[in-house]
């Protein structure tokens, strides 16, 4: 029945994937959308093989946790309805609904497996509680978000369809870690709703309420999926809009609003207890360290201050943008990380060898860039399991690597190497 059941859906939503505008007014063929799709179910695929296979050394099982407790739920709404439509608004912790940075006896840690669990249930009632089958459905919604961001970077950077069409859909960390059943492909879904909706109402000058509940759902998504970034997301956005009103002076509008908020970052907390955001980084370092795992690696405890963030931001920068090196290497997973990791830091030498500026719109990239940034800052202040940085990195990585692969004057390297290869069969 699974396989009758796979079968039938597969078919079913390579089929929508050519009807739904979203998807159809990005430019691209019938056959195009198809190949993207089937290749984020063979990725999710492949993320539920290694989850069954390959958990034990990897630290994979999680989404198989997702599975079985999306069953539970499943089961709840066919026995118990009032409990399944009331138990994602309900607390028992004794500070109720505060907490909100805090990573244990809190709602919104809570919230974030919780809705995801819901949501699976919600798979399982067409999918009859099969994994795979709901690979499919998690694909095709996942999907929205990737095409977000094509459609965004395709119109910033005109001429080079072929060139972010690779880099948006074929980065393999990026494939591999939103395409799985987990949070991170409904977190980037999230992220770049936002994105779509800014950069398309800015370039309309007008938000249609269909672009403002867009972005509504992309912040509400990652408010509820990972509440962190959403105090780095809402800045961004905020000084986007901004810099969008006087392109011509962009940098500047970013460079003094992130100064802004380095120094709001430290003194908030003379405002409020509840807004001691150096605190709070601290703390989710110490509970990360306190999570032993095969991928952890010592790190230097992080003090609280301005001064120890500095003294910490070698170290986040190695963490979140440099590792796994080889010597992190212990599995299949991490080696293809290394190799990825290696590959993109290739790509960037290229790129500041041979920068071919052709963007329309120089508020999108500083956004991409100080956004990104904030959010690898992040990661390595407060985390030392290199699993995790690369899972938690992929979500930002497109937002990098598309404007520096567009920029990239491919046709000078393109005639460089092949003027080499005629030089050395002429040898």
């Amino acid at each position: 029945m699974e396989y009758l059941l796979f079968a039938g859906y597969l078919f079913l939503f390579a089929w929508l994937v050519t009807r739904v505008k979203f998807f159809t007014r990005s430019g691209l063929s019938k056959s195009q959308l198809i190949i993207i799709l089937l290749l984020k179910v063979l990725a999710g695929i492949f993320y539920g093989w290694i989850g069954i296979y390959y958990s034990g050394h990897a630290r994979m099982w999680d989404t198989w946790n997702f599975h079985t407790n999306g069953l539970y739920e499943y089961h709840l709404l066919l026995n118990n309805p009032h409990d399944y439509f009331t138990n994602l608004f309900q607390t028992s912790y004794a500070d109720g609904f505060s907490r909100f940075f805090e990573s244990s006896d809190s709602y919104w840690n809570d919230l974030k497996g919780s809705f995801f669990i819901k949501l699976l249930s919600v798979f399982n009632i067409f999918s009859q509680g099969h994994y795979y089958v709901n690979v499919i459905f998690y694909s095709f919604f996942t999907l929205f978000g990737a095409m977000a961001i094509f459609r965004v970077m395709n119109d910033a950077f005109p001429g080079k369809r072929l060139t972010i069409l690779l880099a948006t859909f074929l980065i393999p960390s990026f494939l591999y870690w939103t395409s799985g059943i987990h949070k991170e492909g409904l977190i980037f879904t999230g992220i770049a709703l936002c994105v779509y909706s800014i950069y398309f109402g800015n370039k309309e000058k007008r938000f249609s309420a269909r672009k403002i509940t867009a972005l509504a759902a992309g912040l509400l998504l990652v408010l509820t999926l990972r509440n962190f970034l959403v105090v780095l997301l809402l800045p961004a956005l905020l000084t986007w809009l901004l810099a969008n009103r006087y392109p011509q002076k962009g940098k500047w509008i970013f460079g003094i609003a992130y100064l802004f908020f380095v120094f709001l970052f430290f003194t908030a907390k003379h405002l409020s207890s509840r807004l001691d955001f150096p605190q709070a980084v601290a703390d989710k370092q110490q509970e990360f360290v306190k999570l032993k795992g095969k991928t952890t690696v010592p790190i230097r405890e992080l003090e609280p201050t301005a001064t120890g963030f500095l003294k910490n931001t070698p170290q986040a920068i190695s963490l979140s943008m440099f590792r796994p090196y080889p010597g992190d290497v212990h599995h299949f997973l991490s080696l293809a990380a290394s190799v990825e990791i290696n590959l993109l830091l290739g790509l960037f030498l290229l790129f500041l060898w041979r920068r071919a500026d052709g963007s329309r719109s120089g508020p999108l990239l500083y956004f991409c860039i100080y956004f990104s940034v904030s959010v690898l800052l992040a990661i390595g202040y407060s985390n030392n399991n290199i699993g995790a940085i690369v899972r938690y990195r992929s979500i930002i990585i497109p937002l990098l690597v598309i404007p520096m692969i567009a920029q990239t004057d491919w046709s000078f390297i393109s005639r460089l190497i092949r003027n080499s290869i005629k030089k050395y069969n002429n040898i």
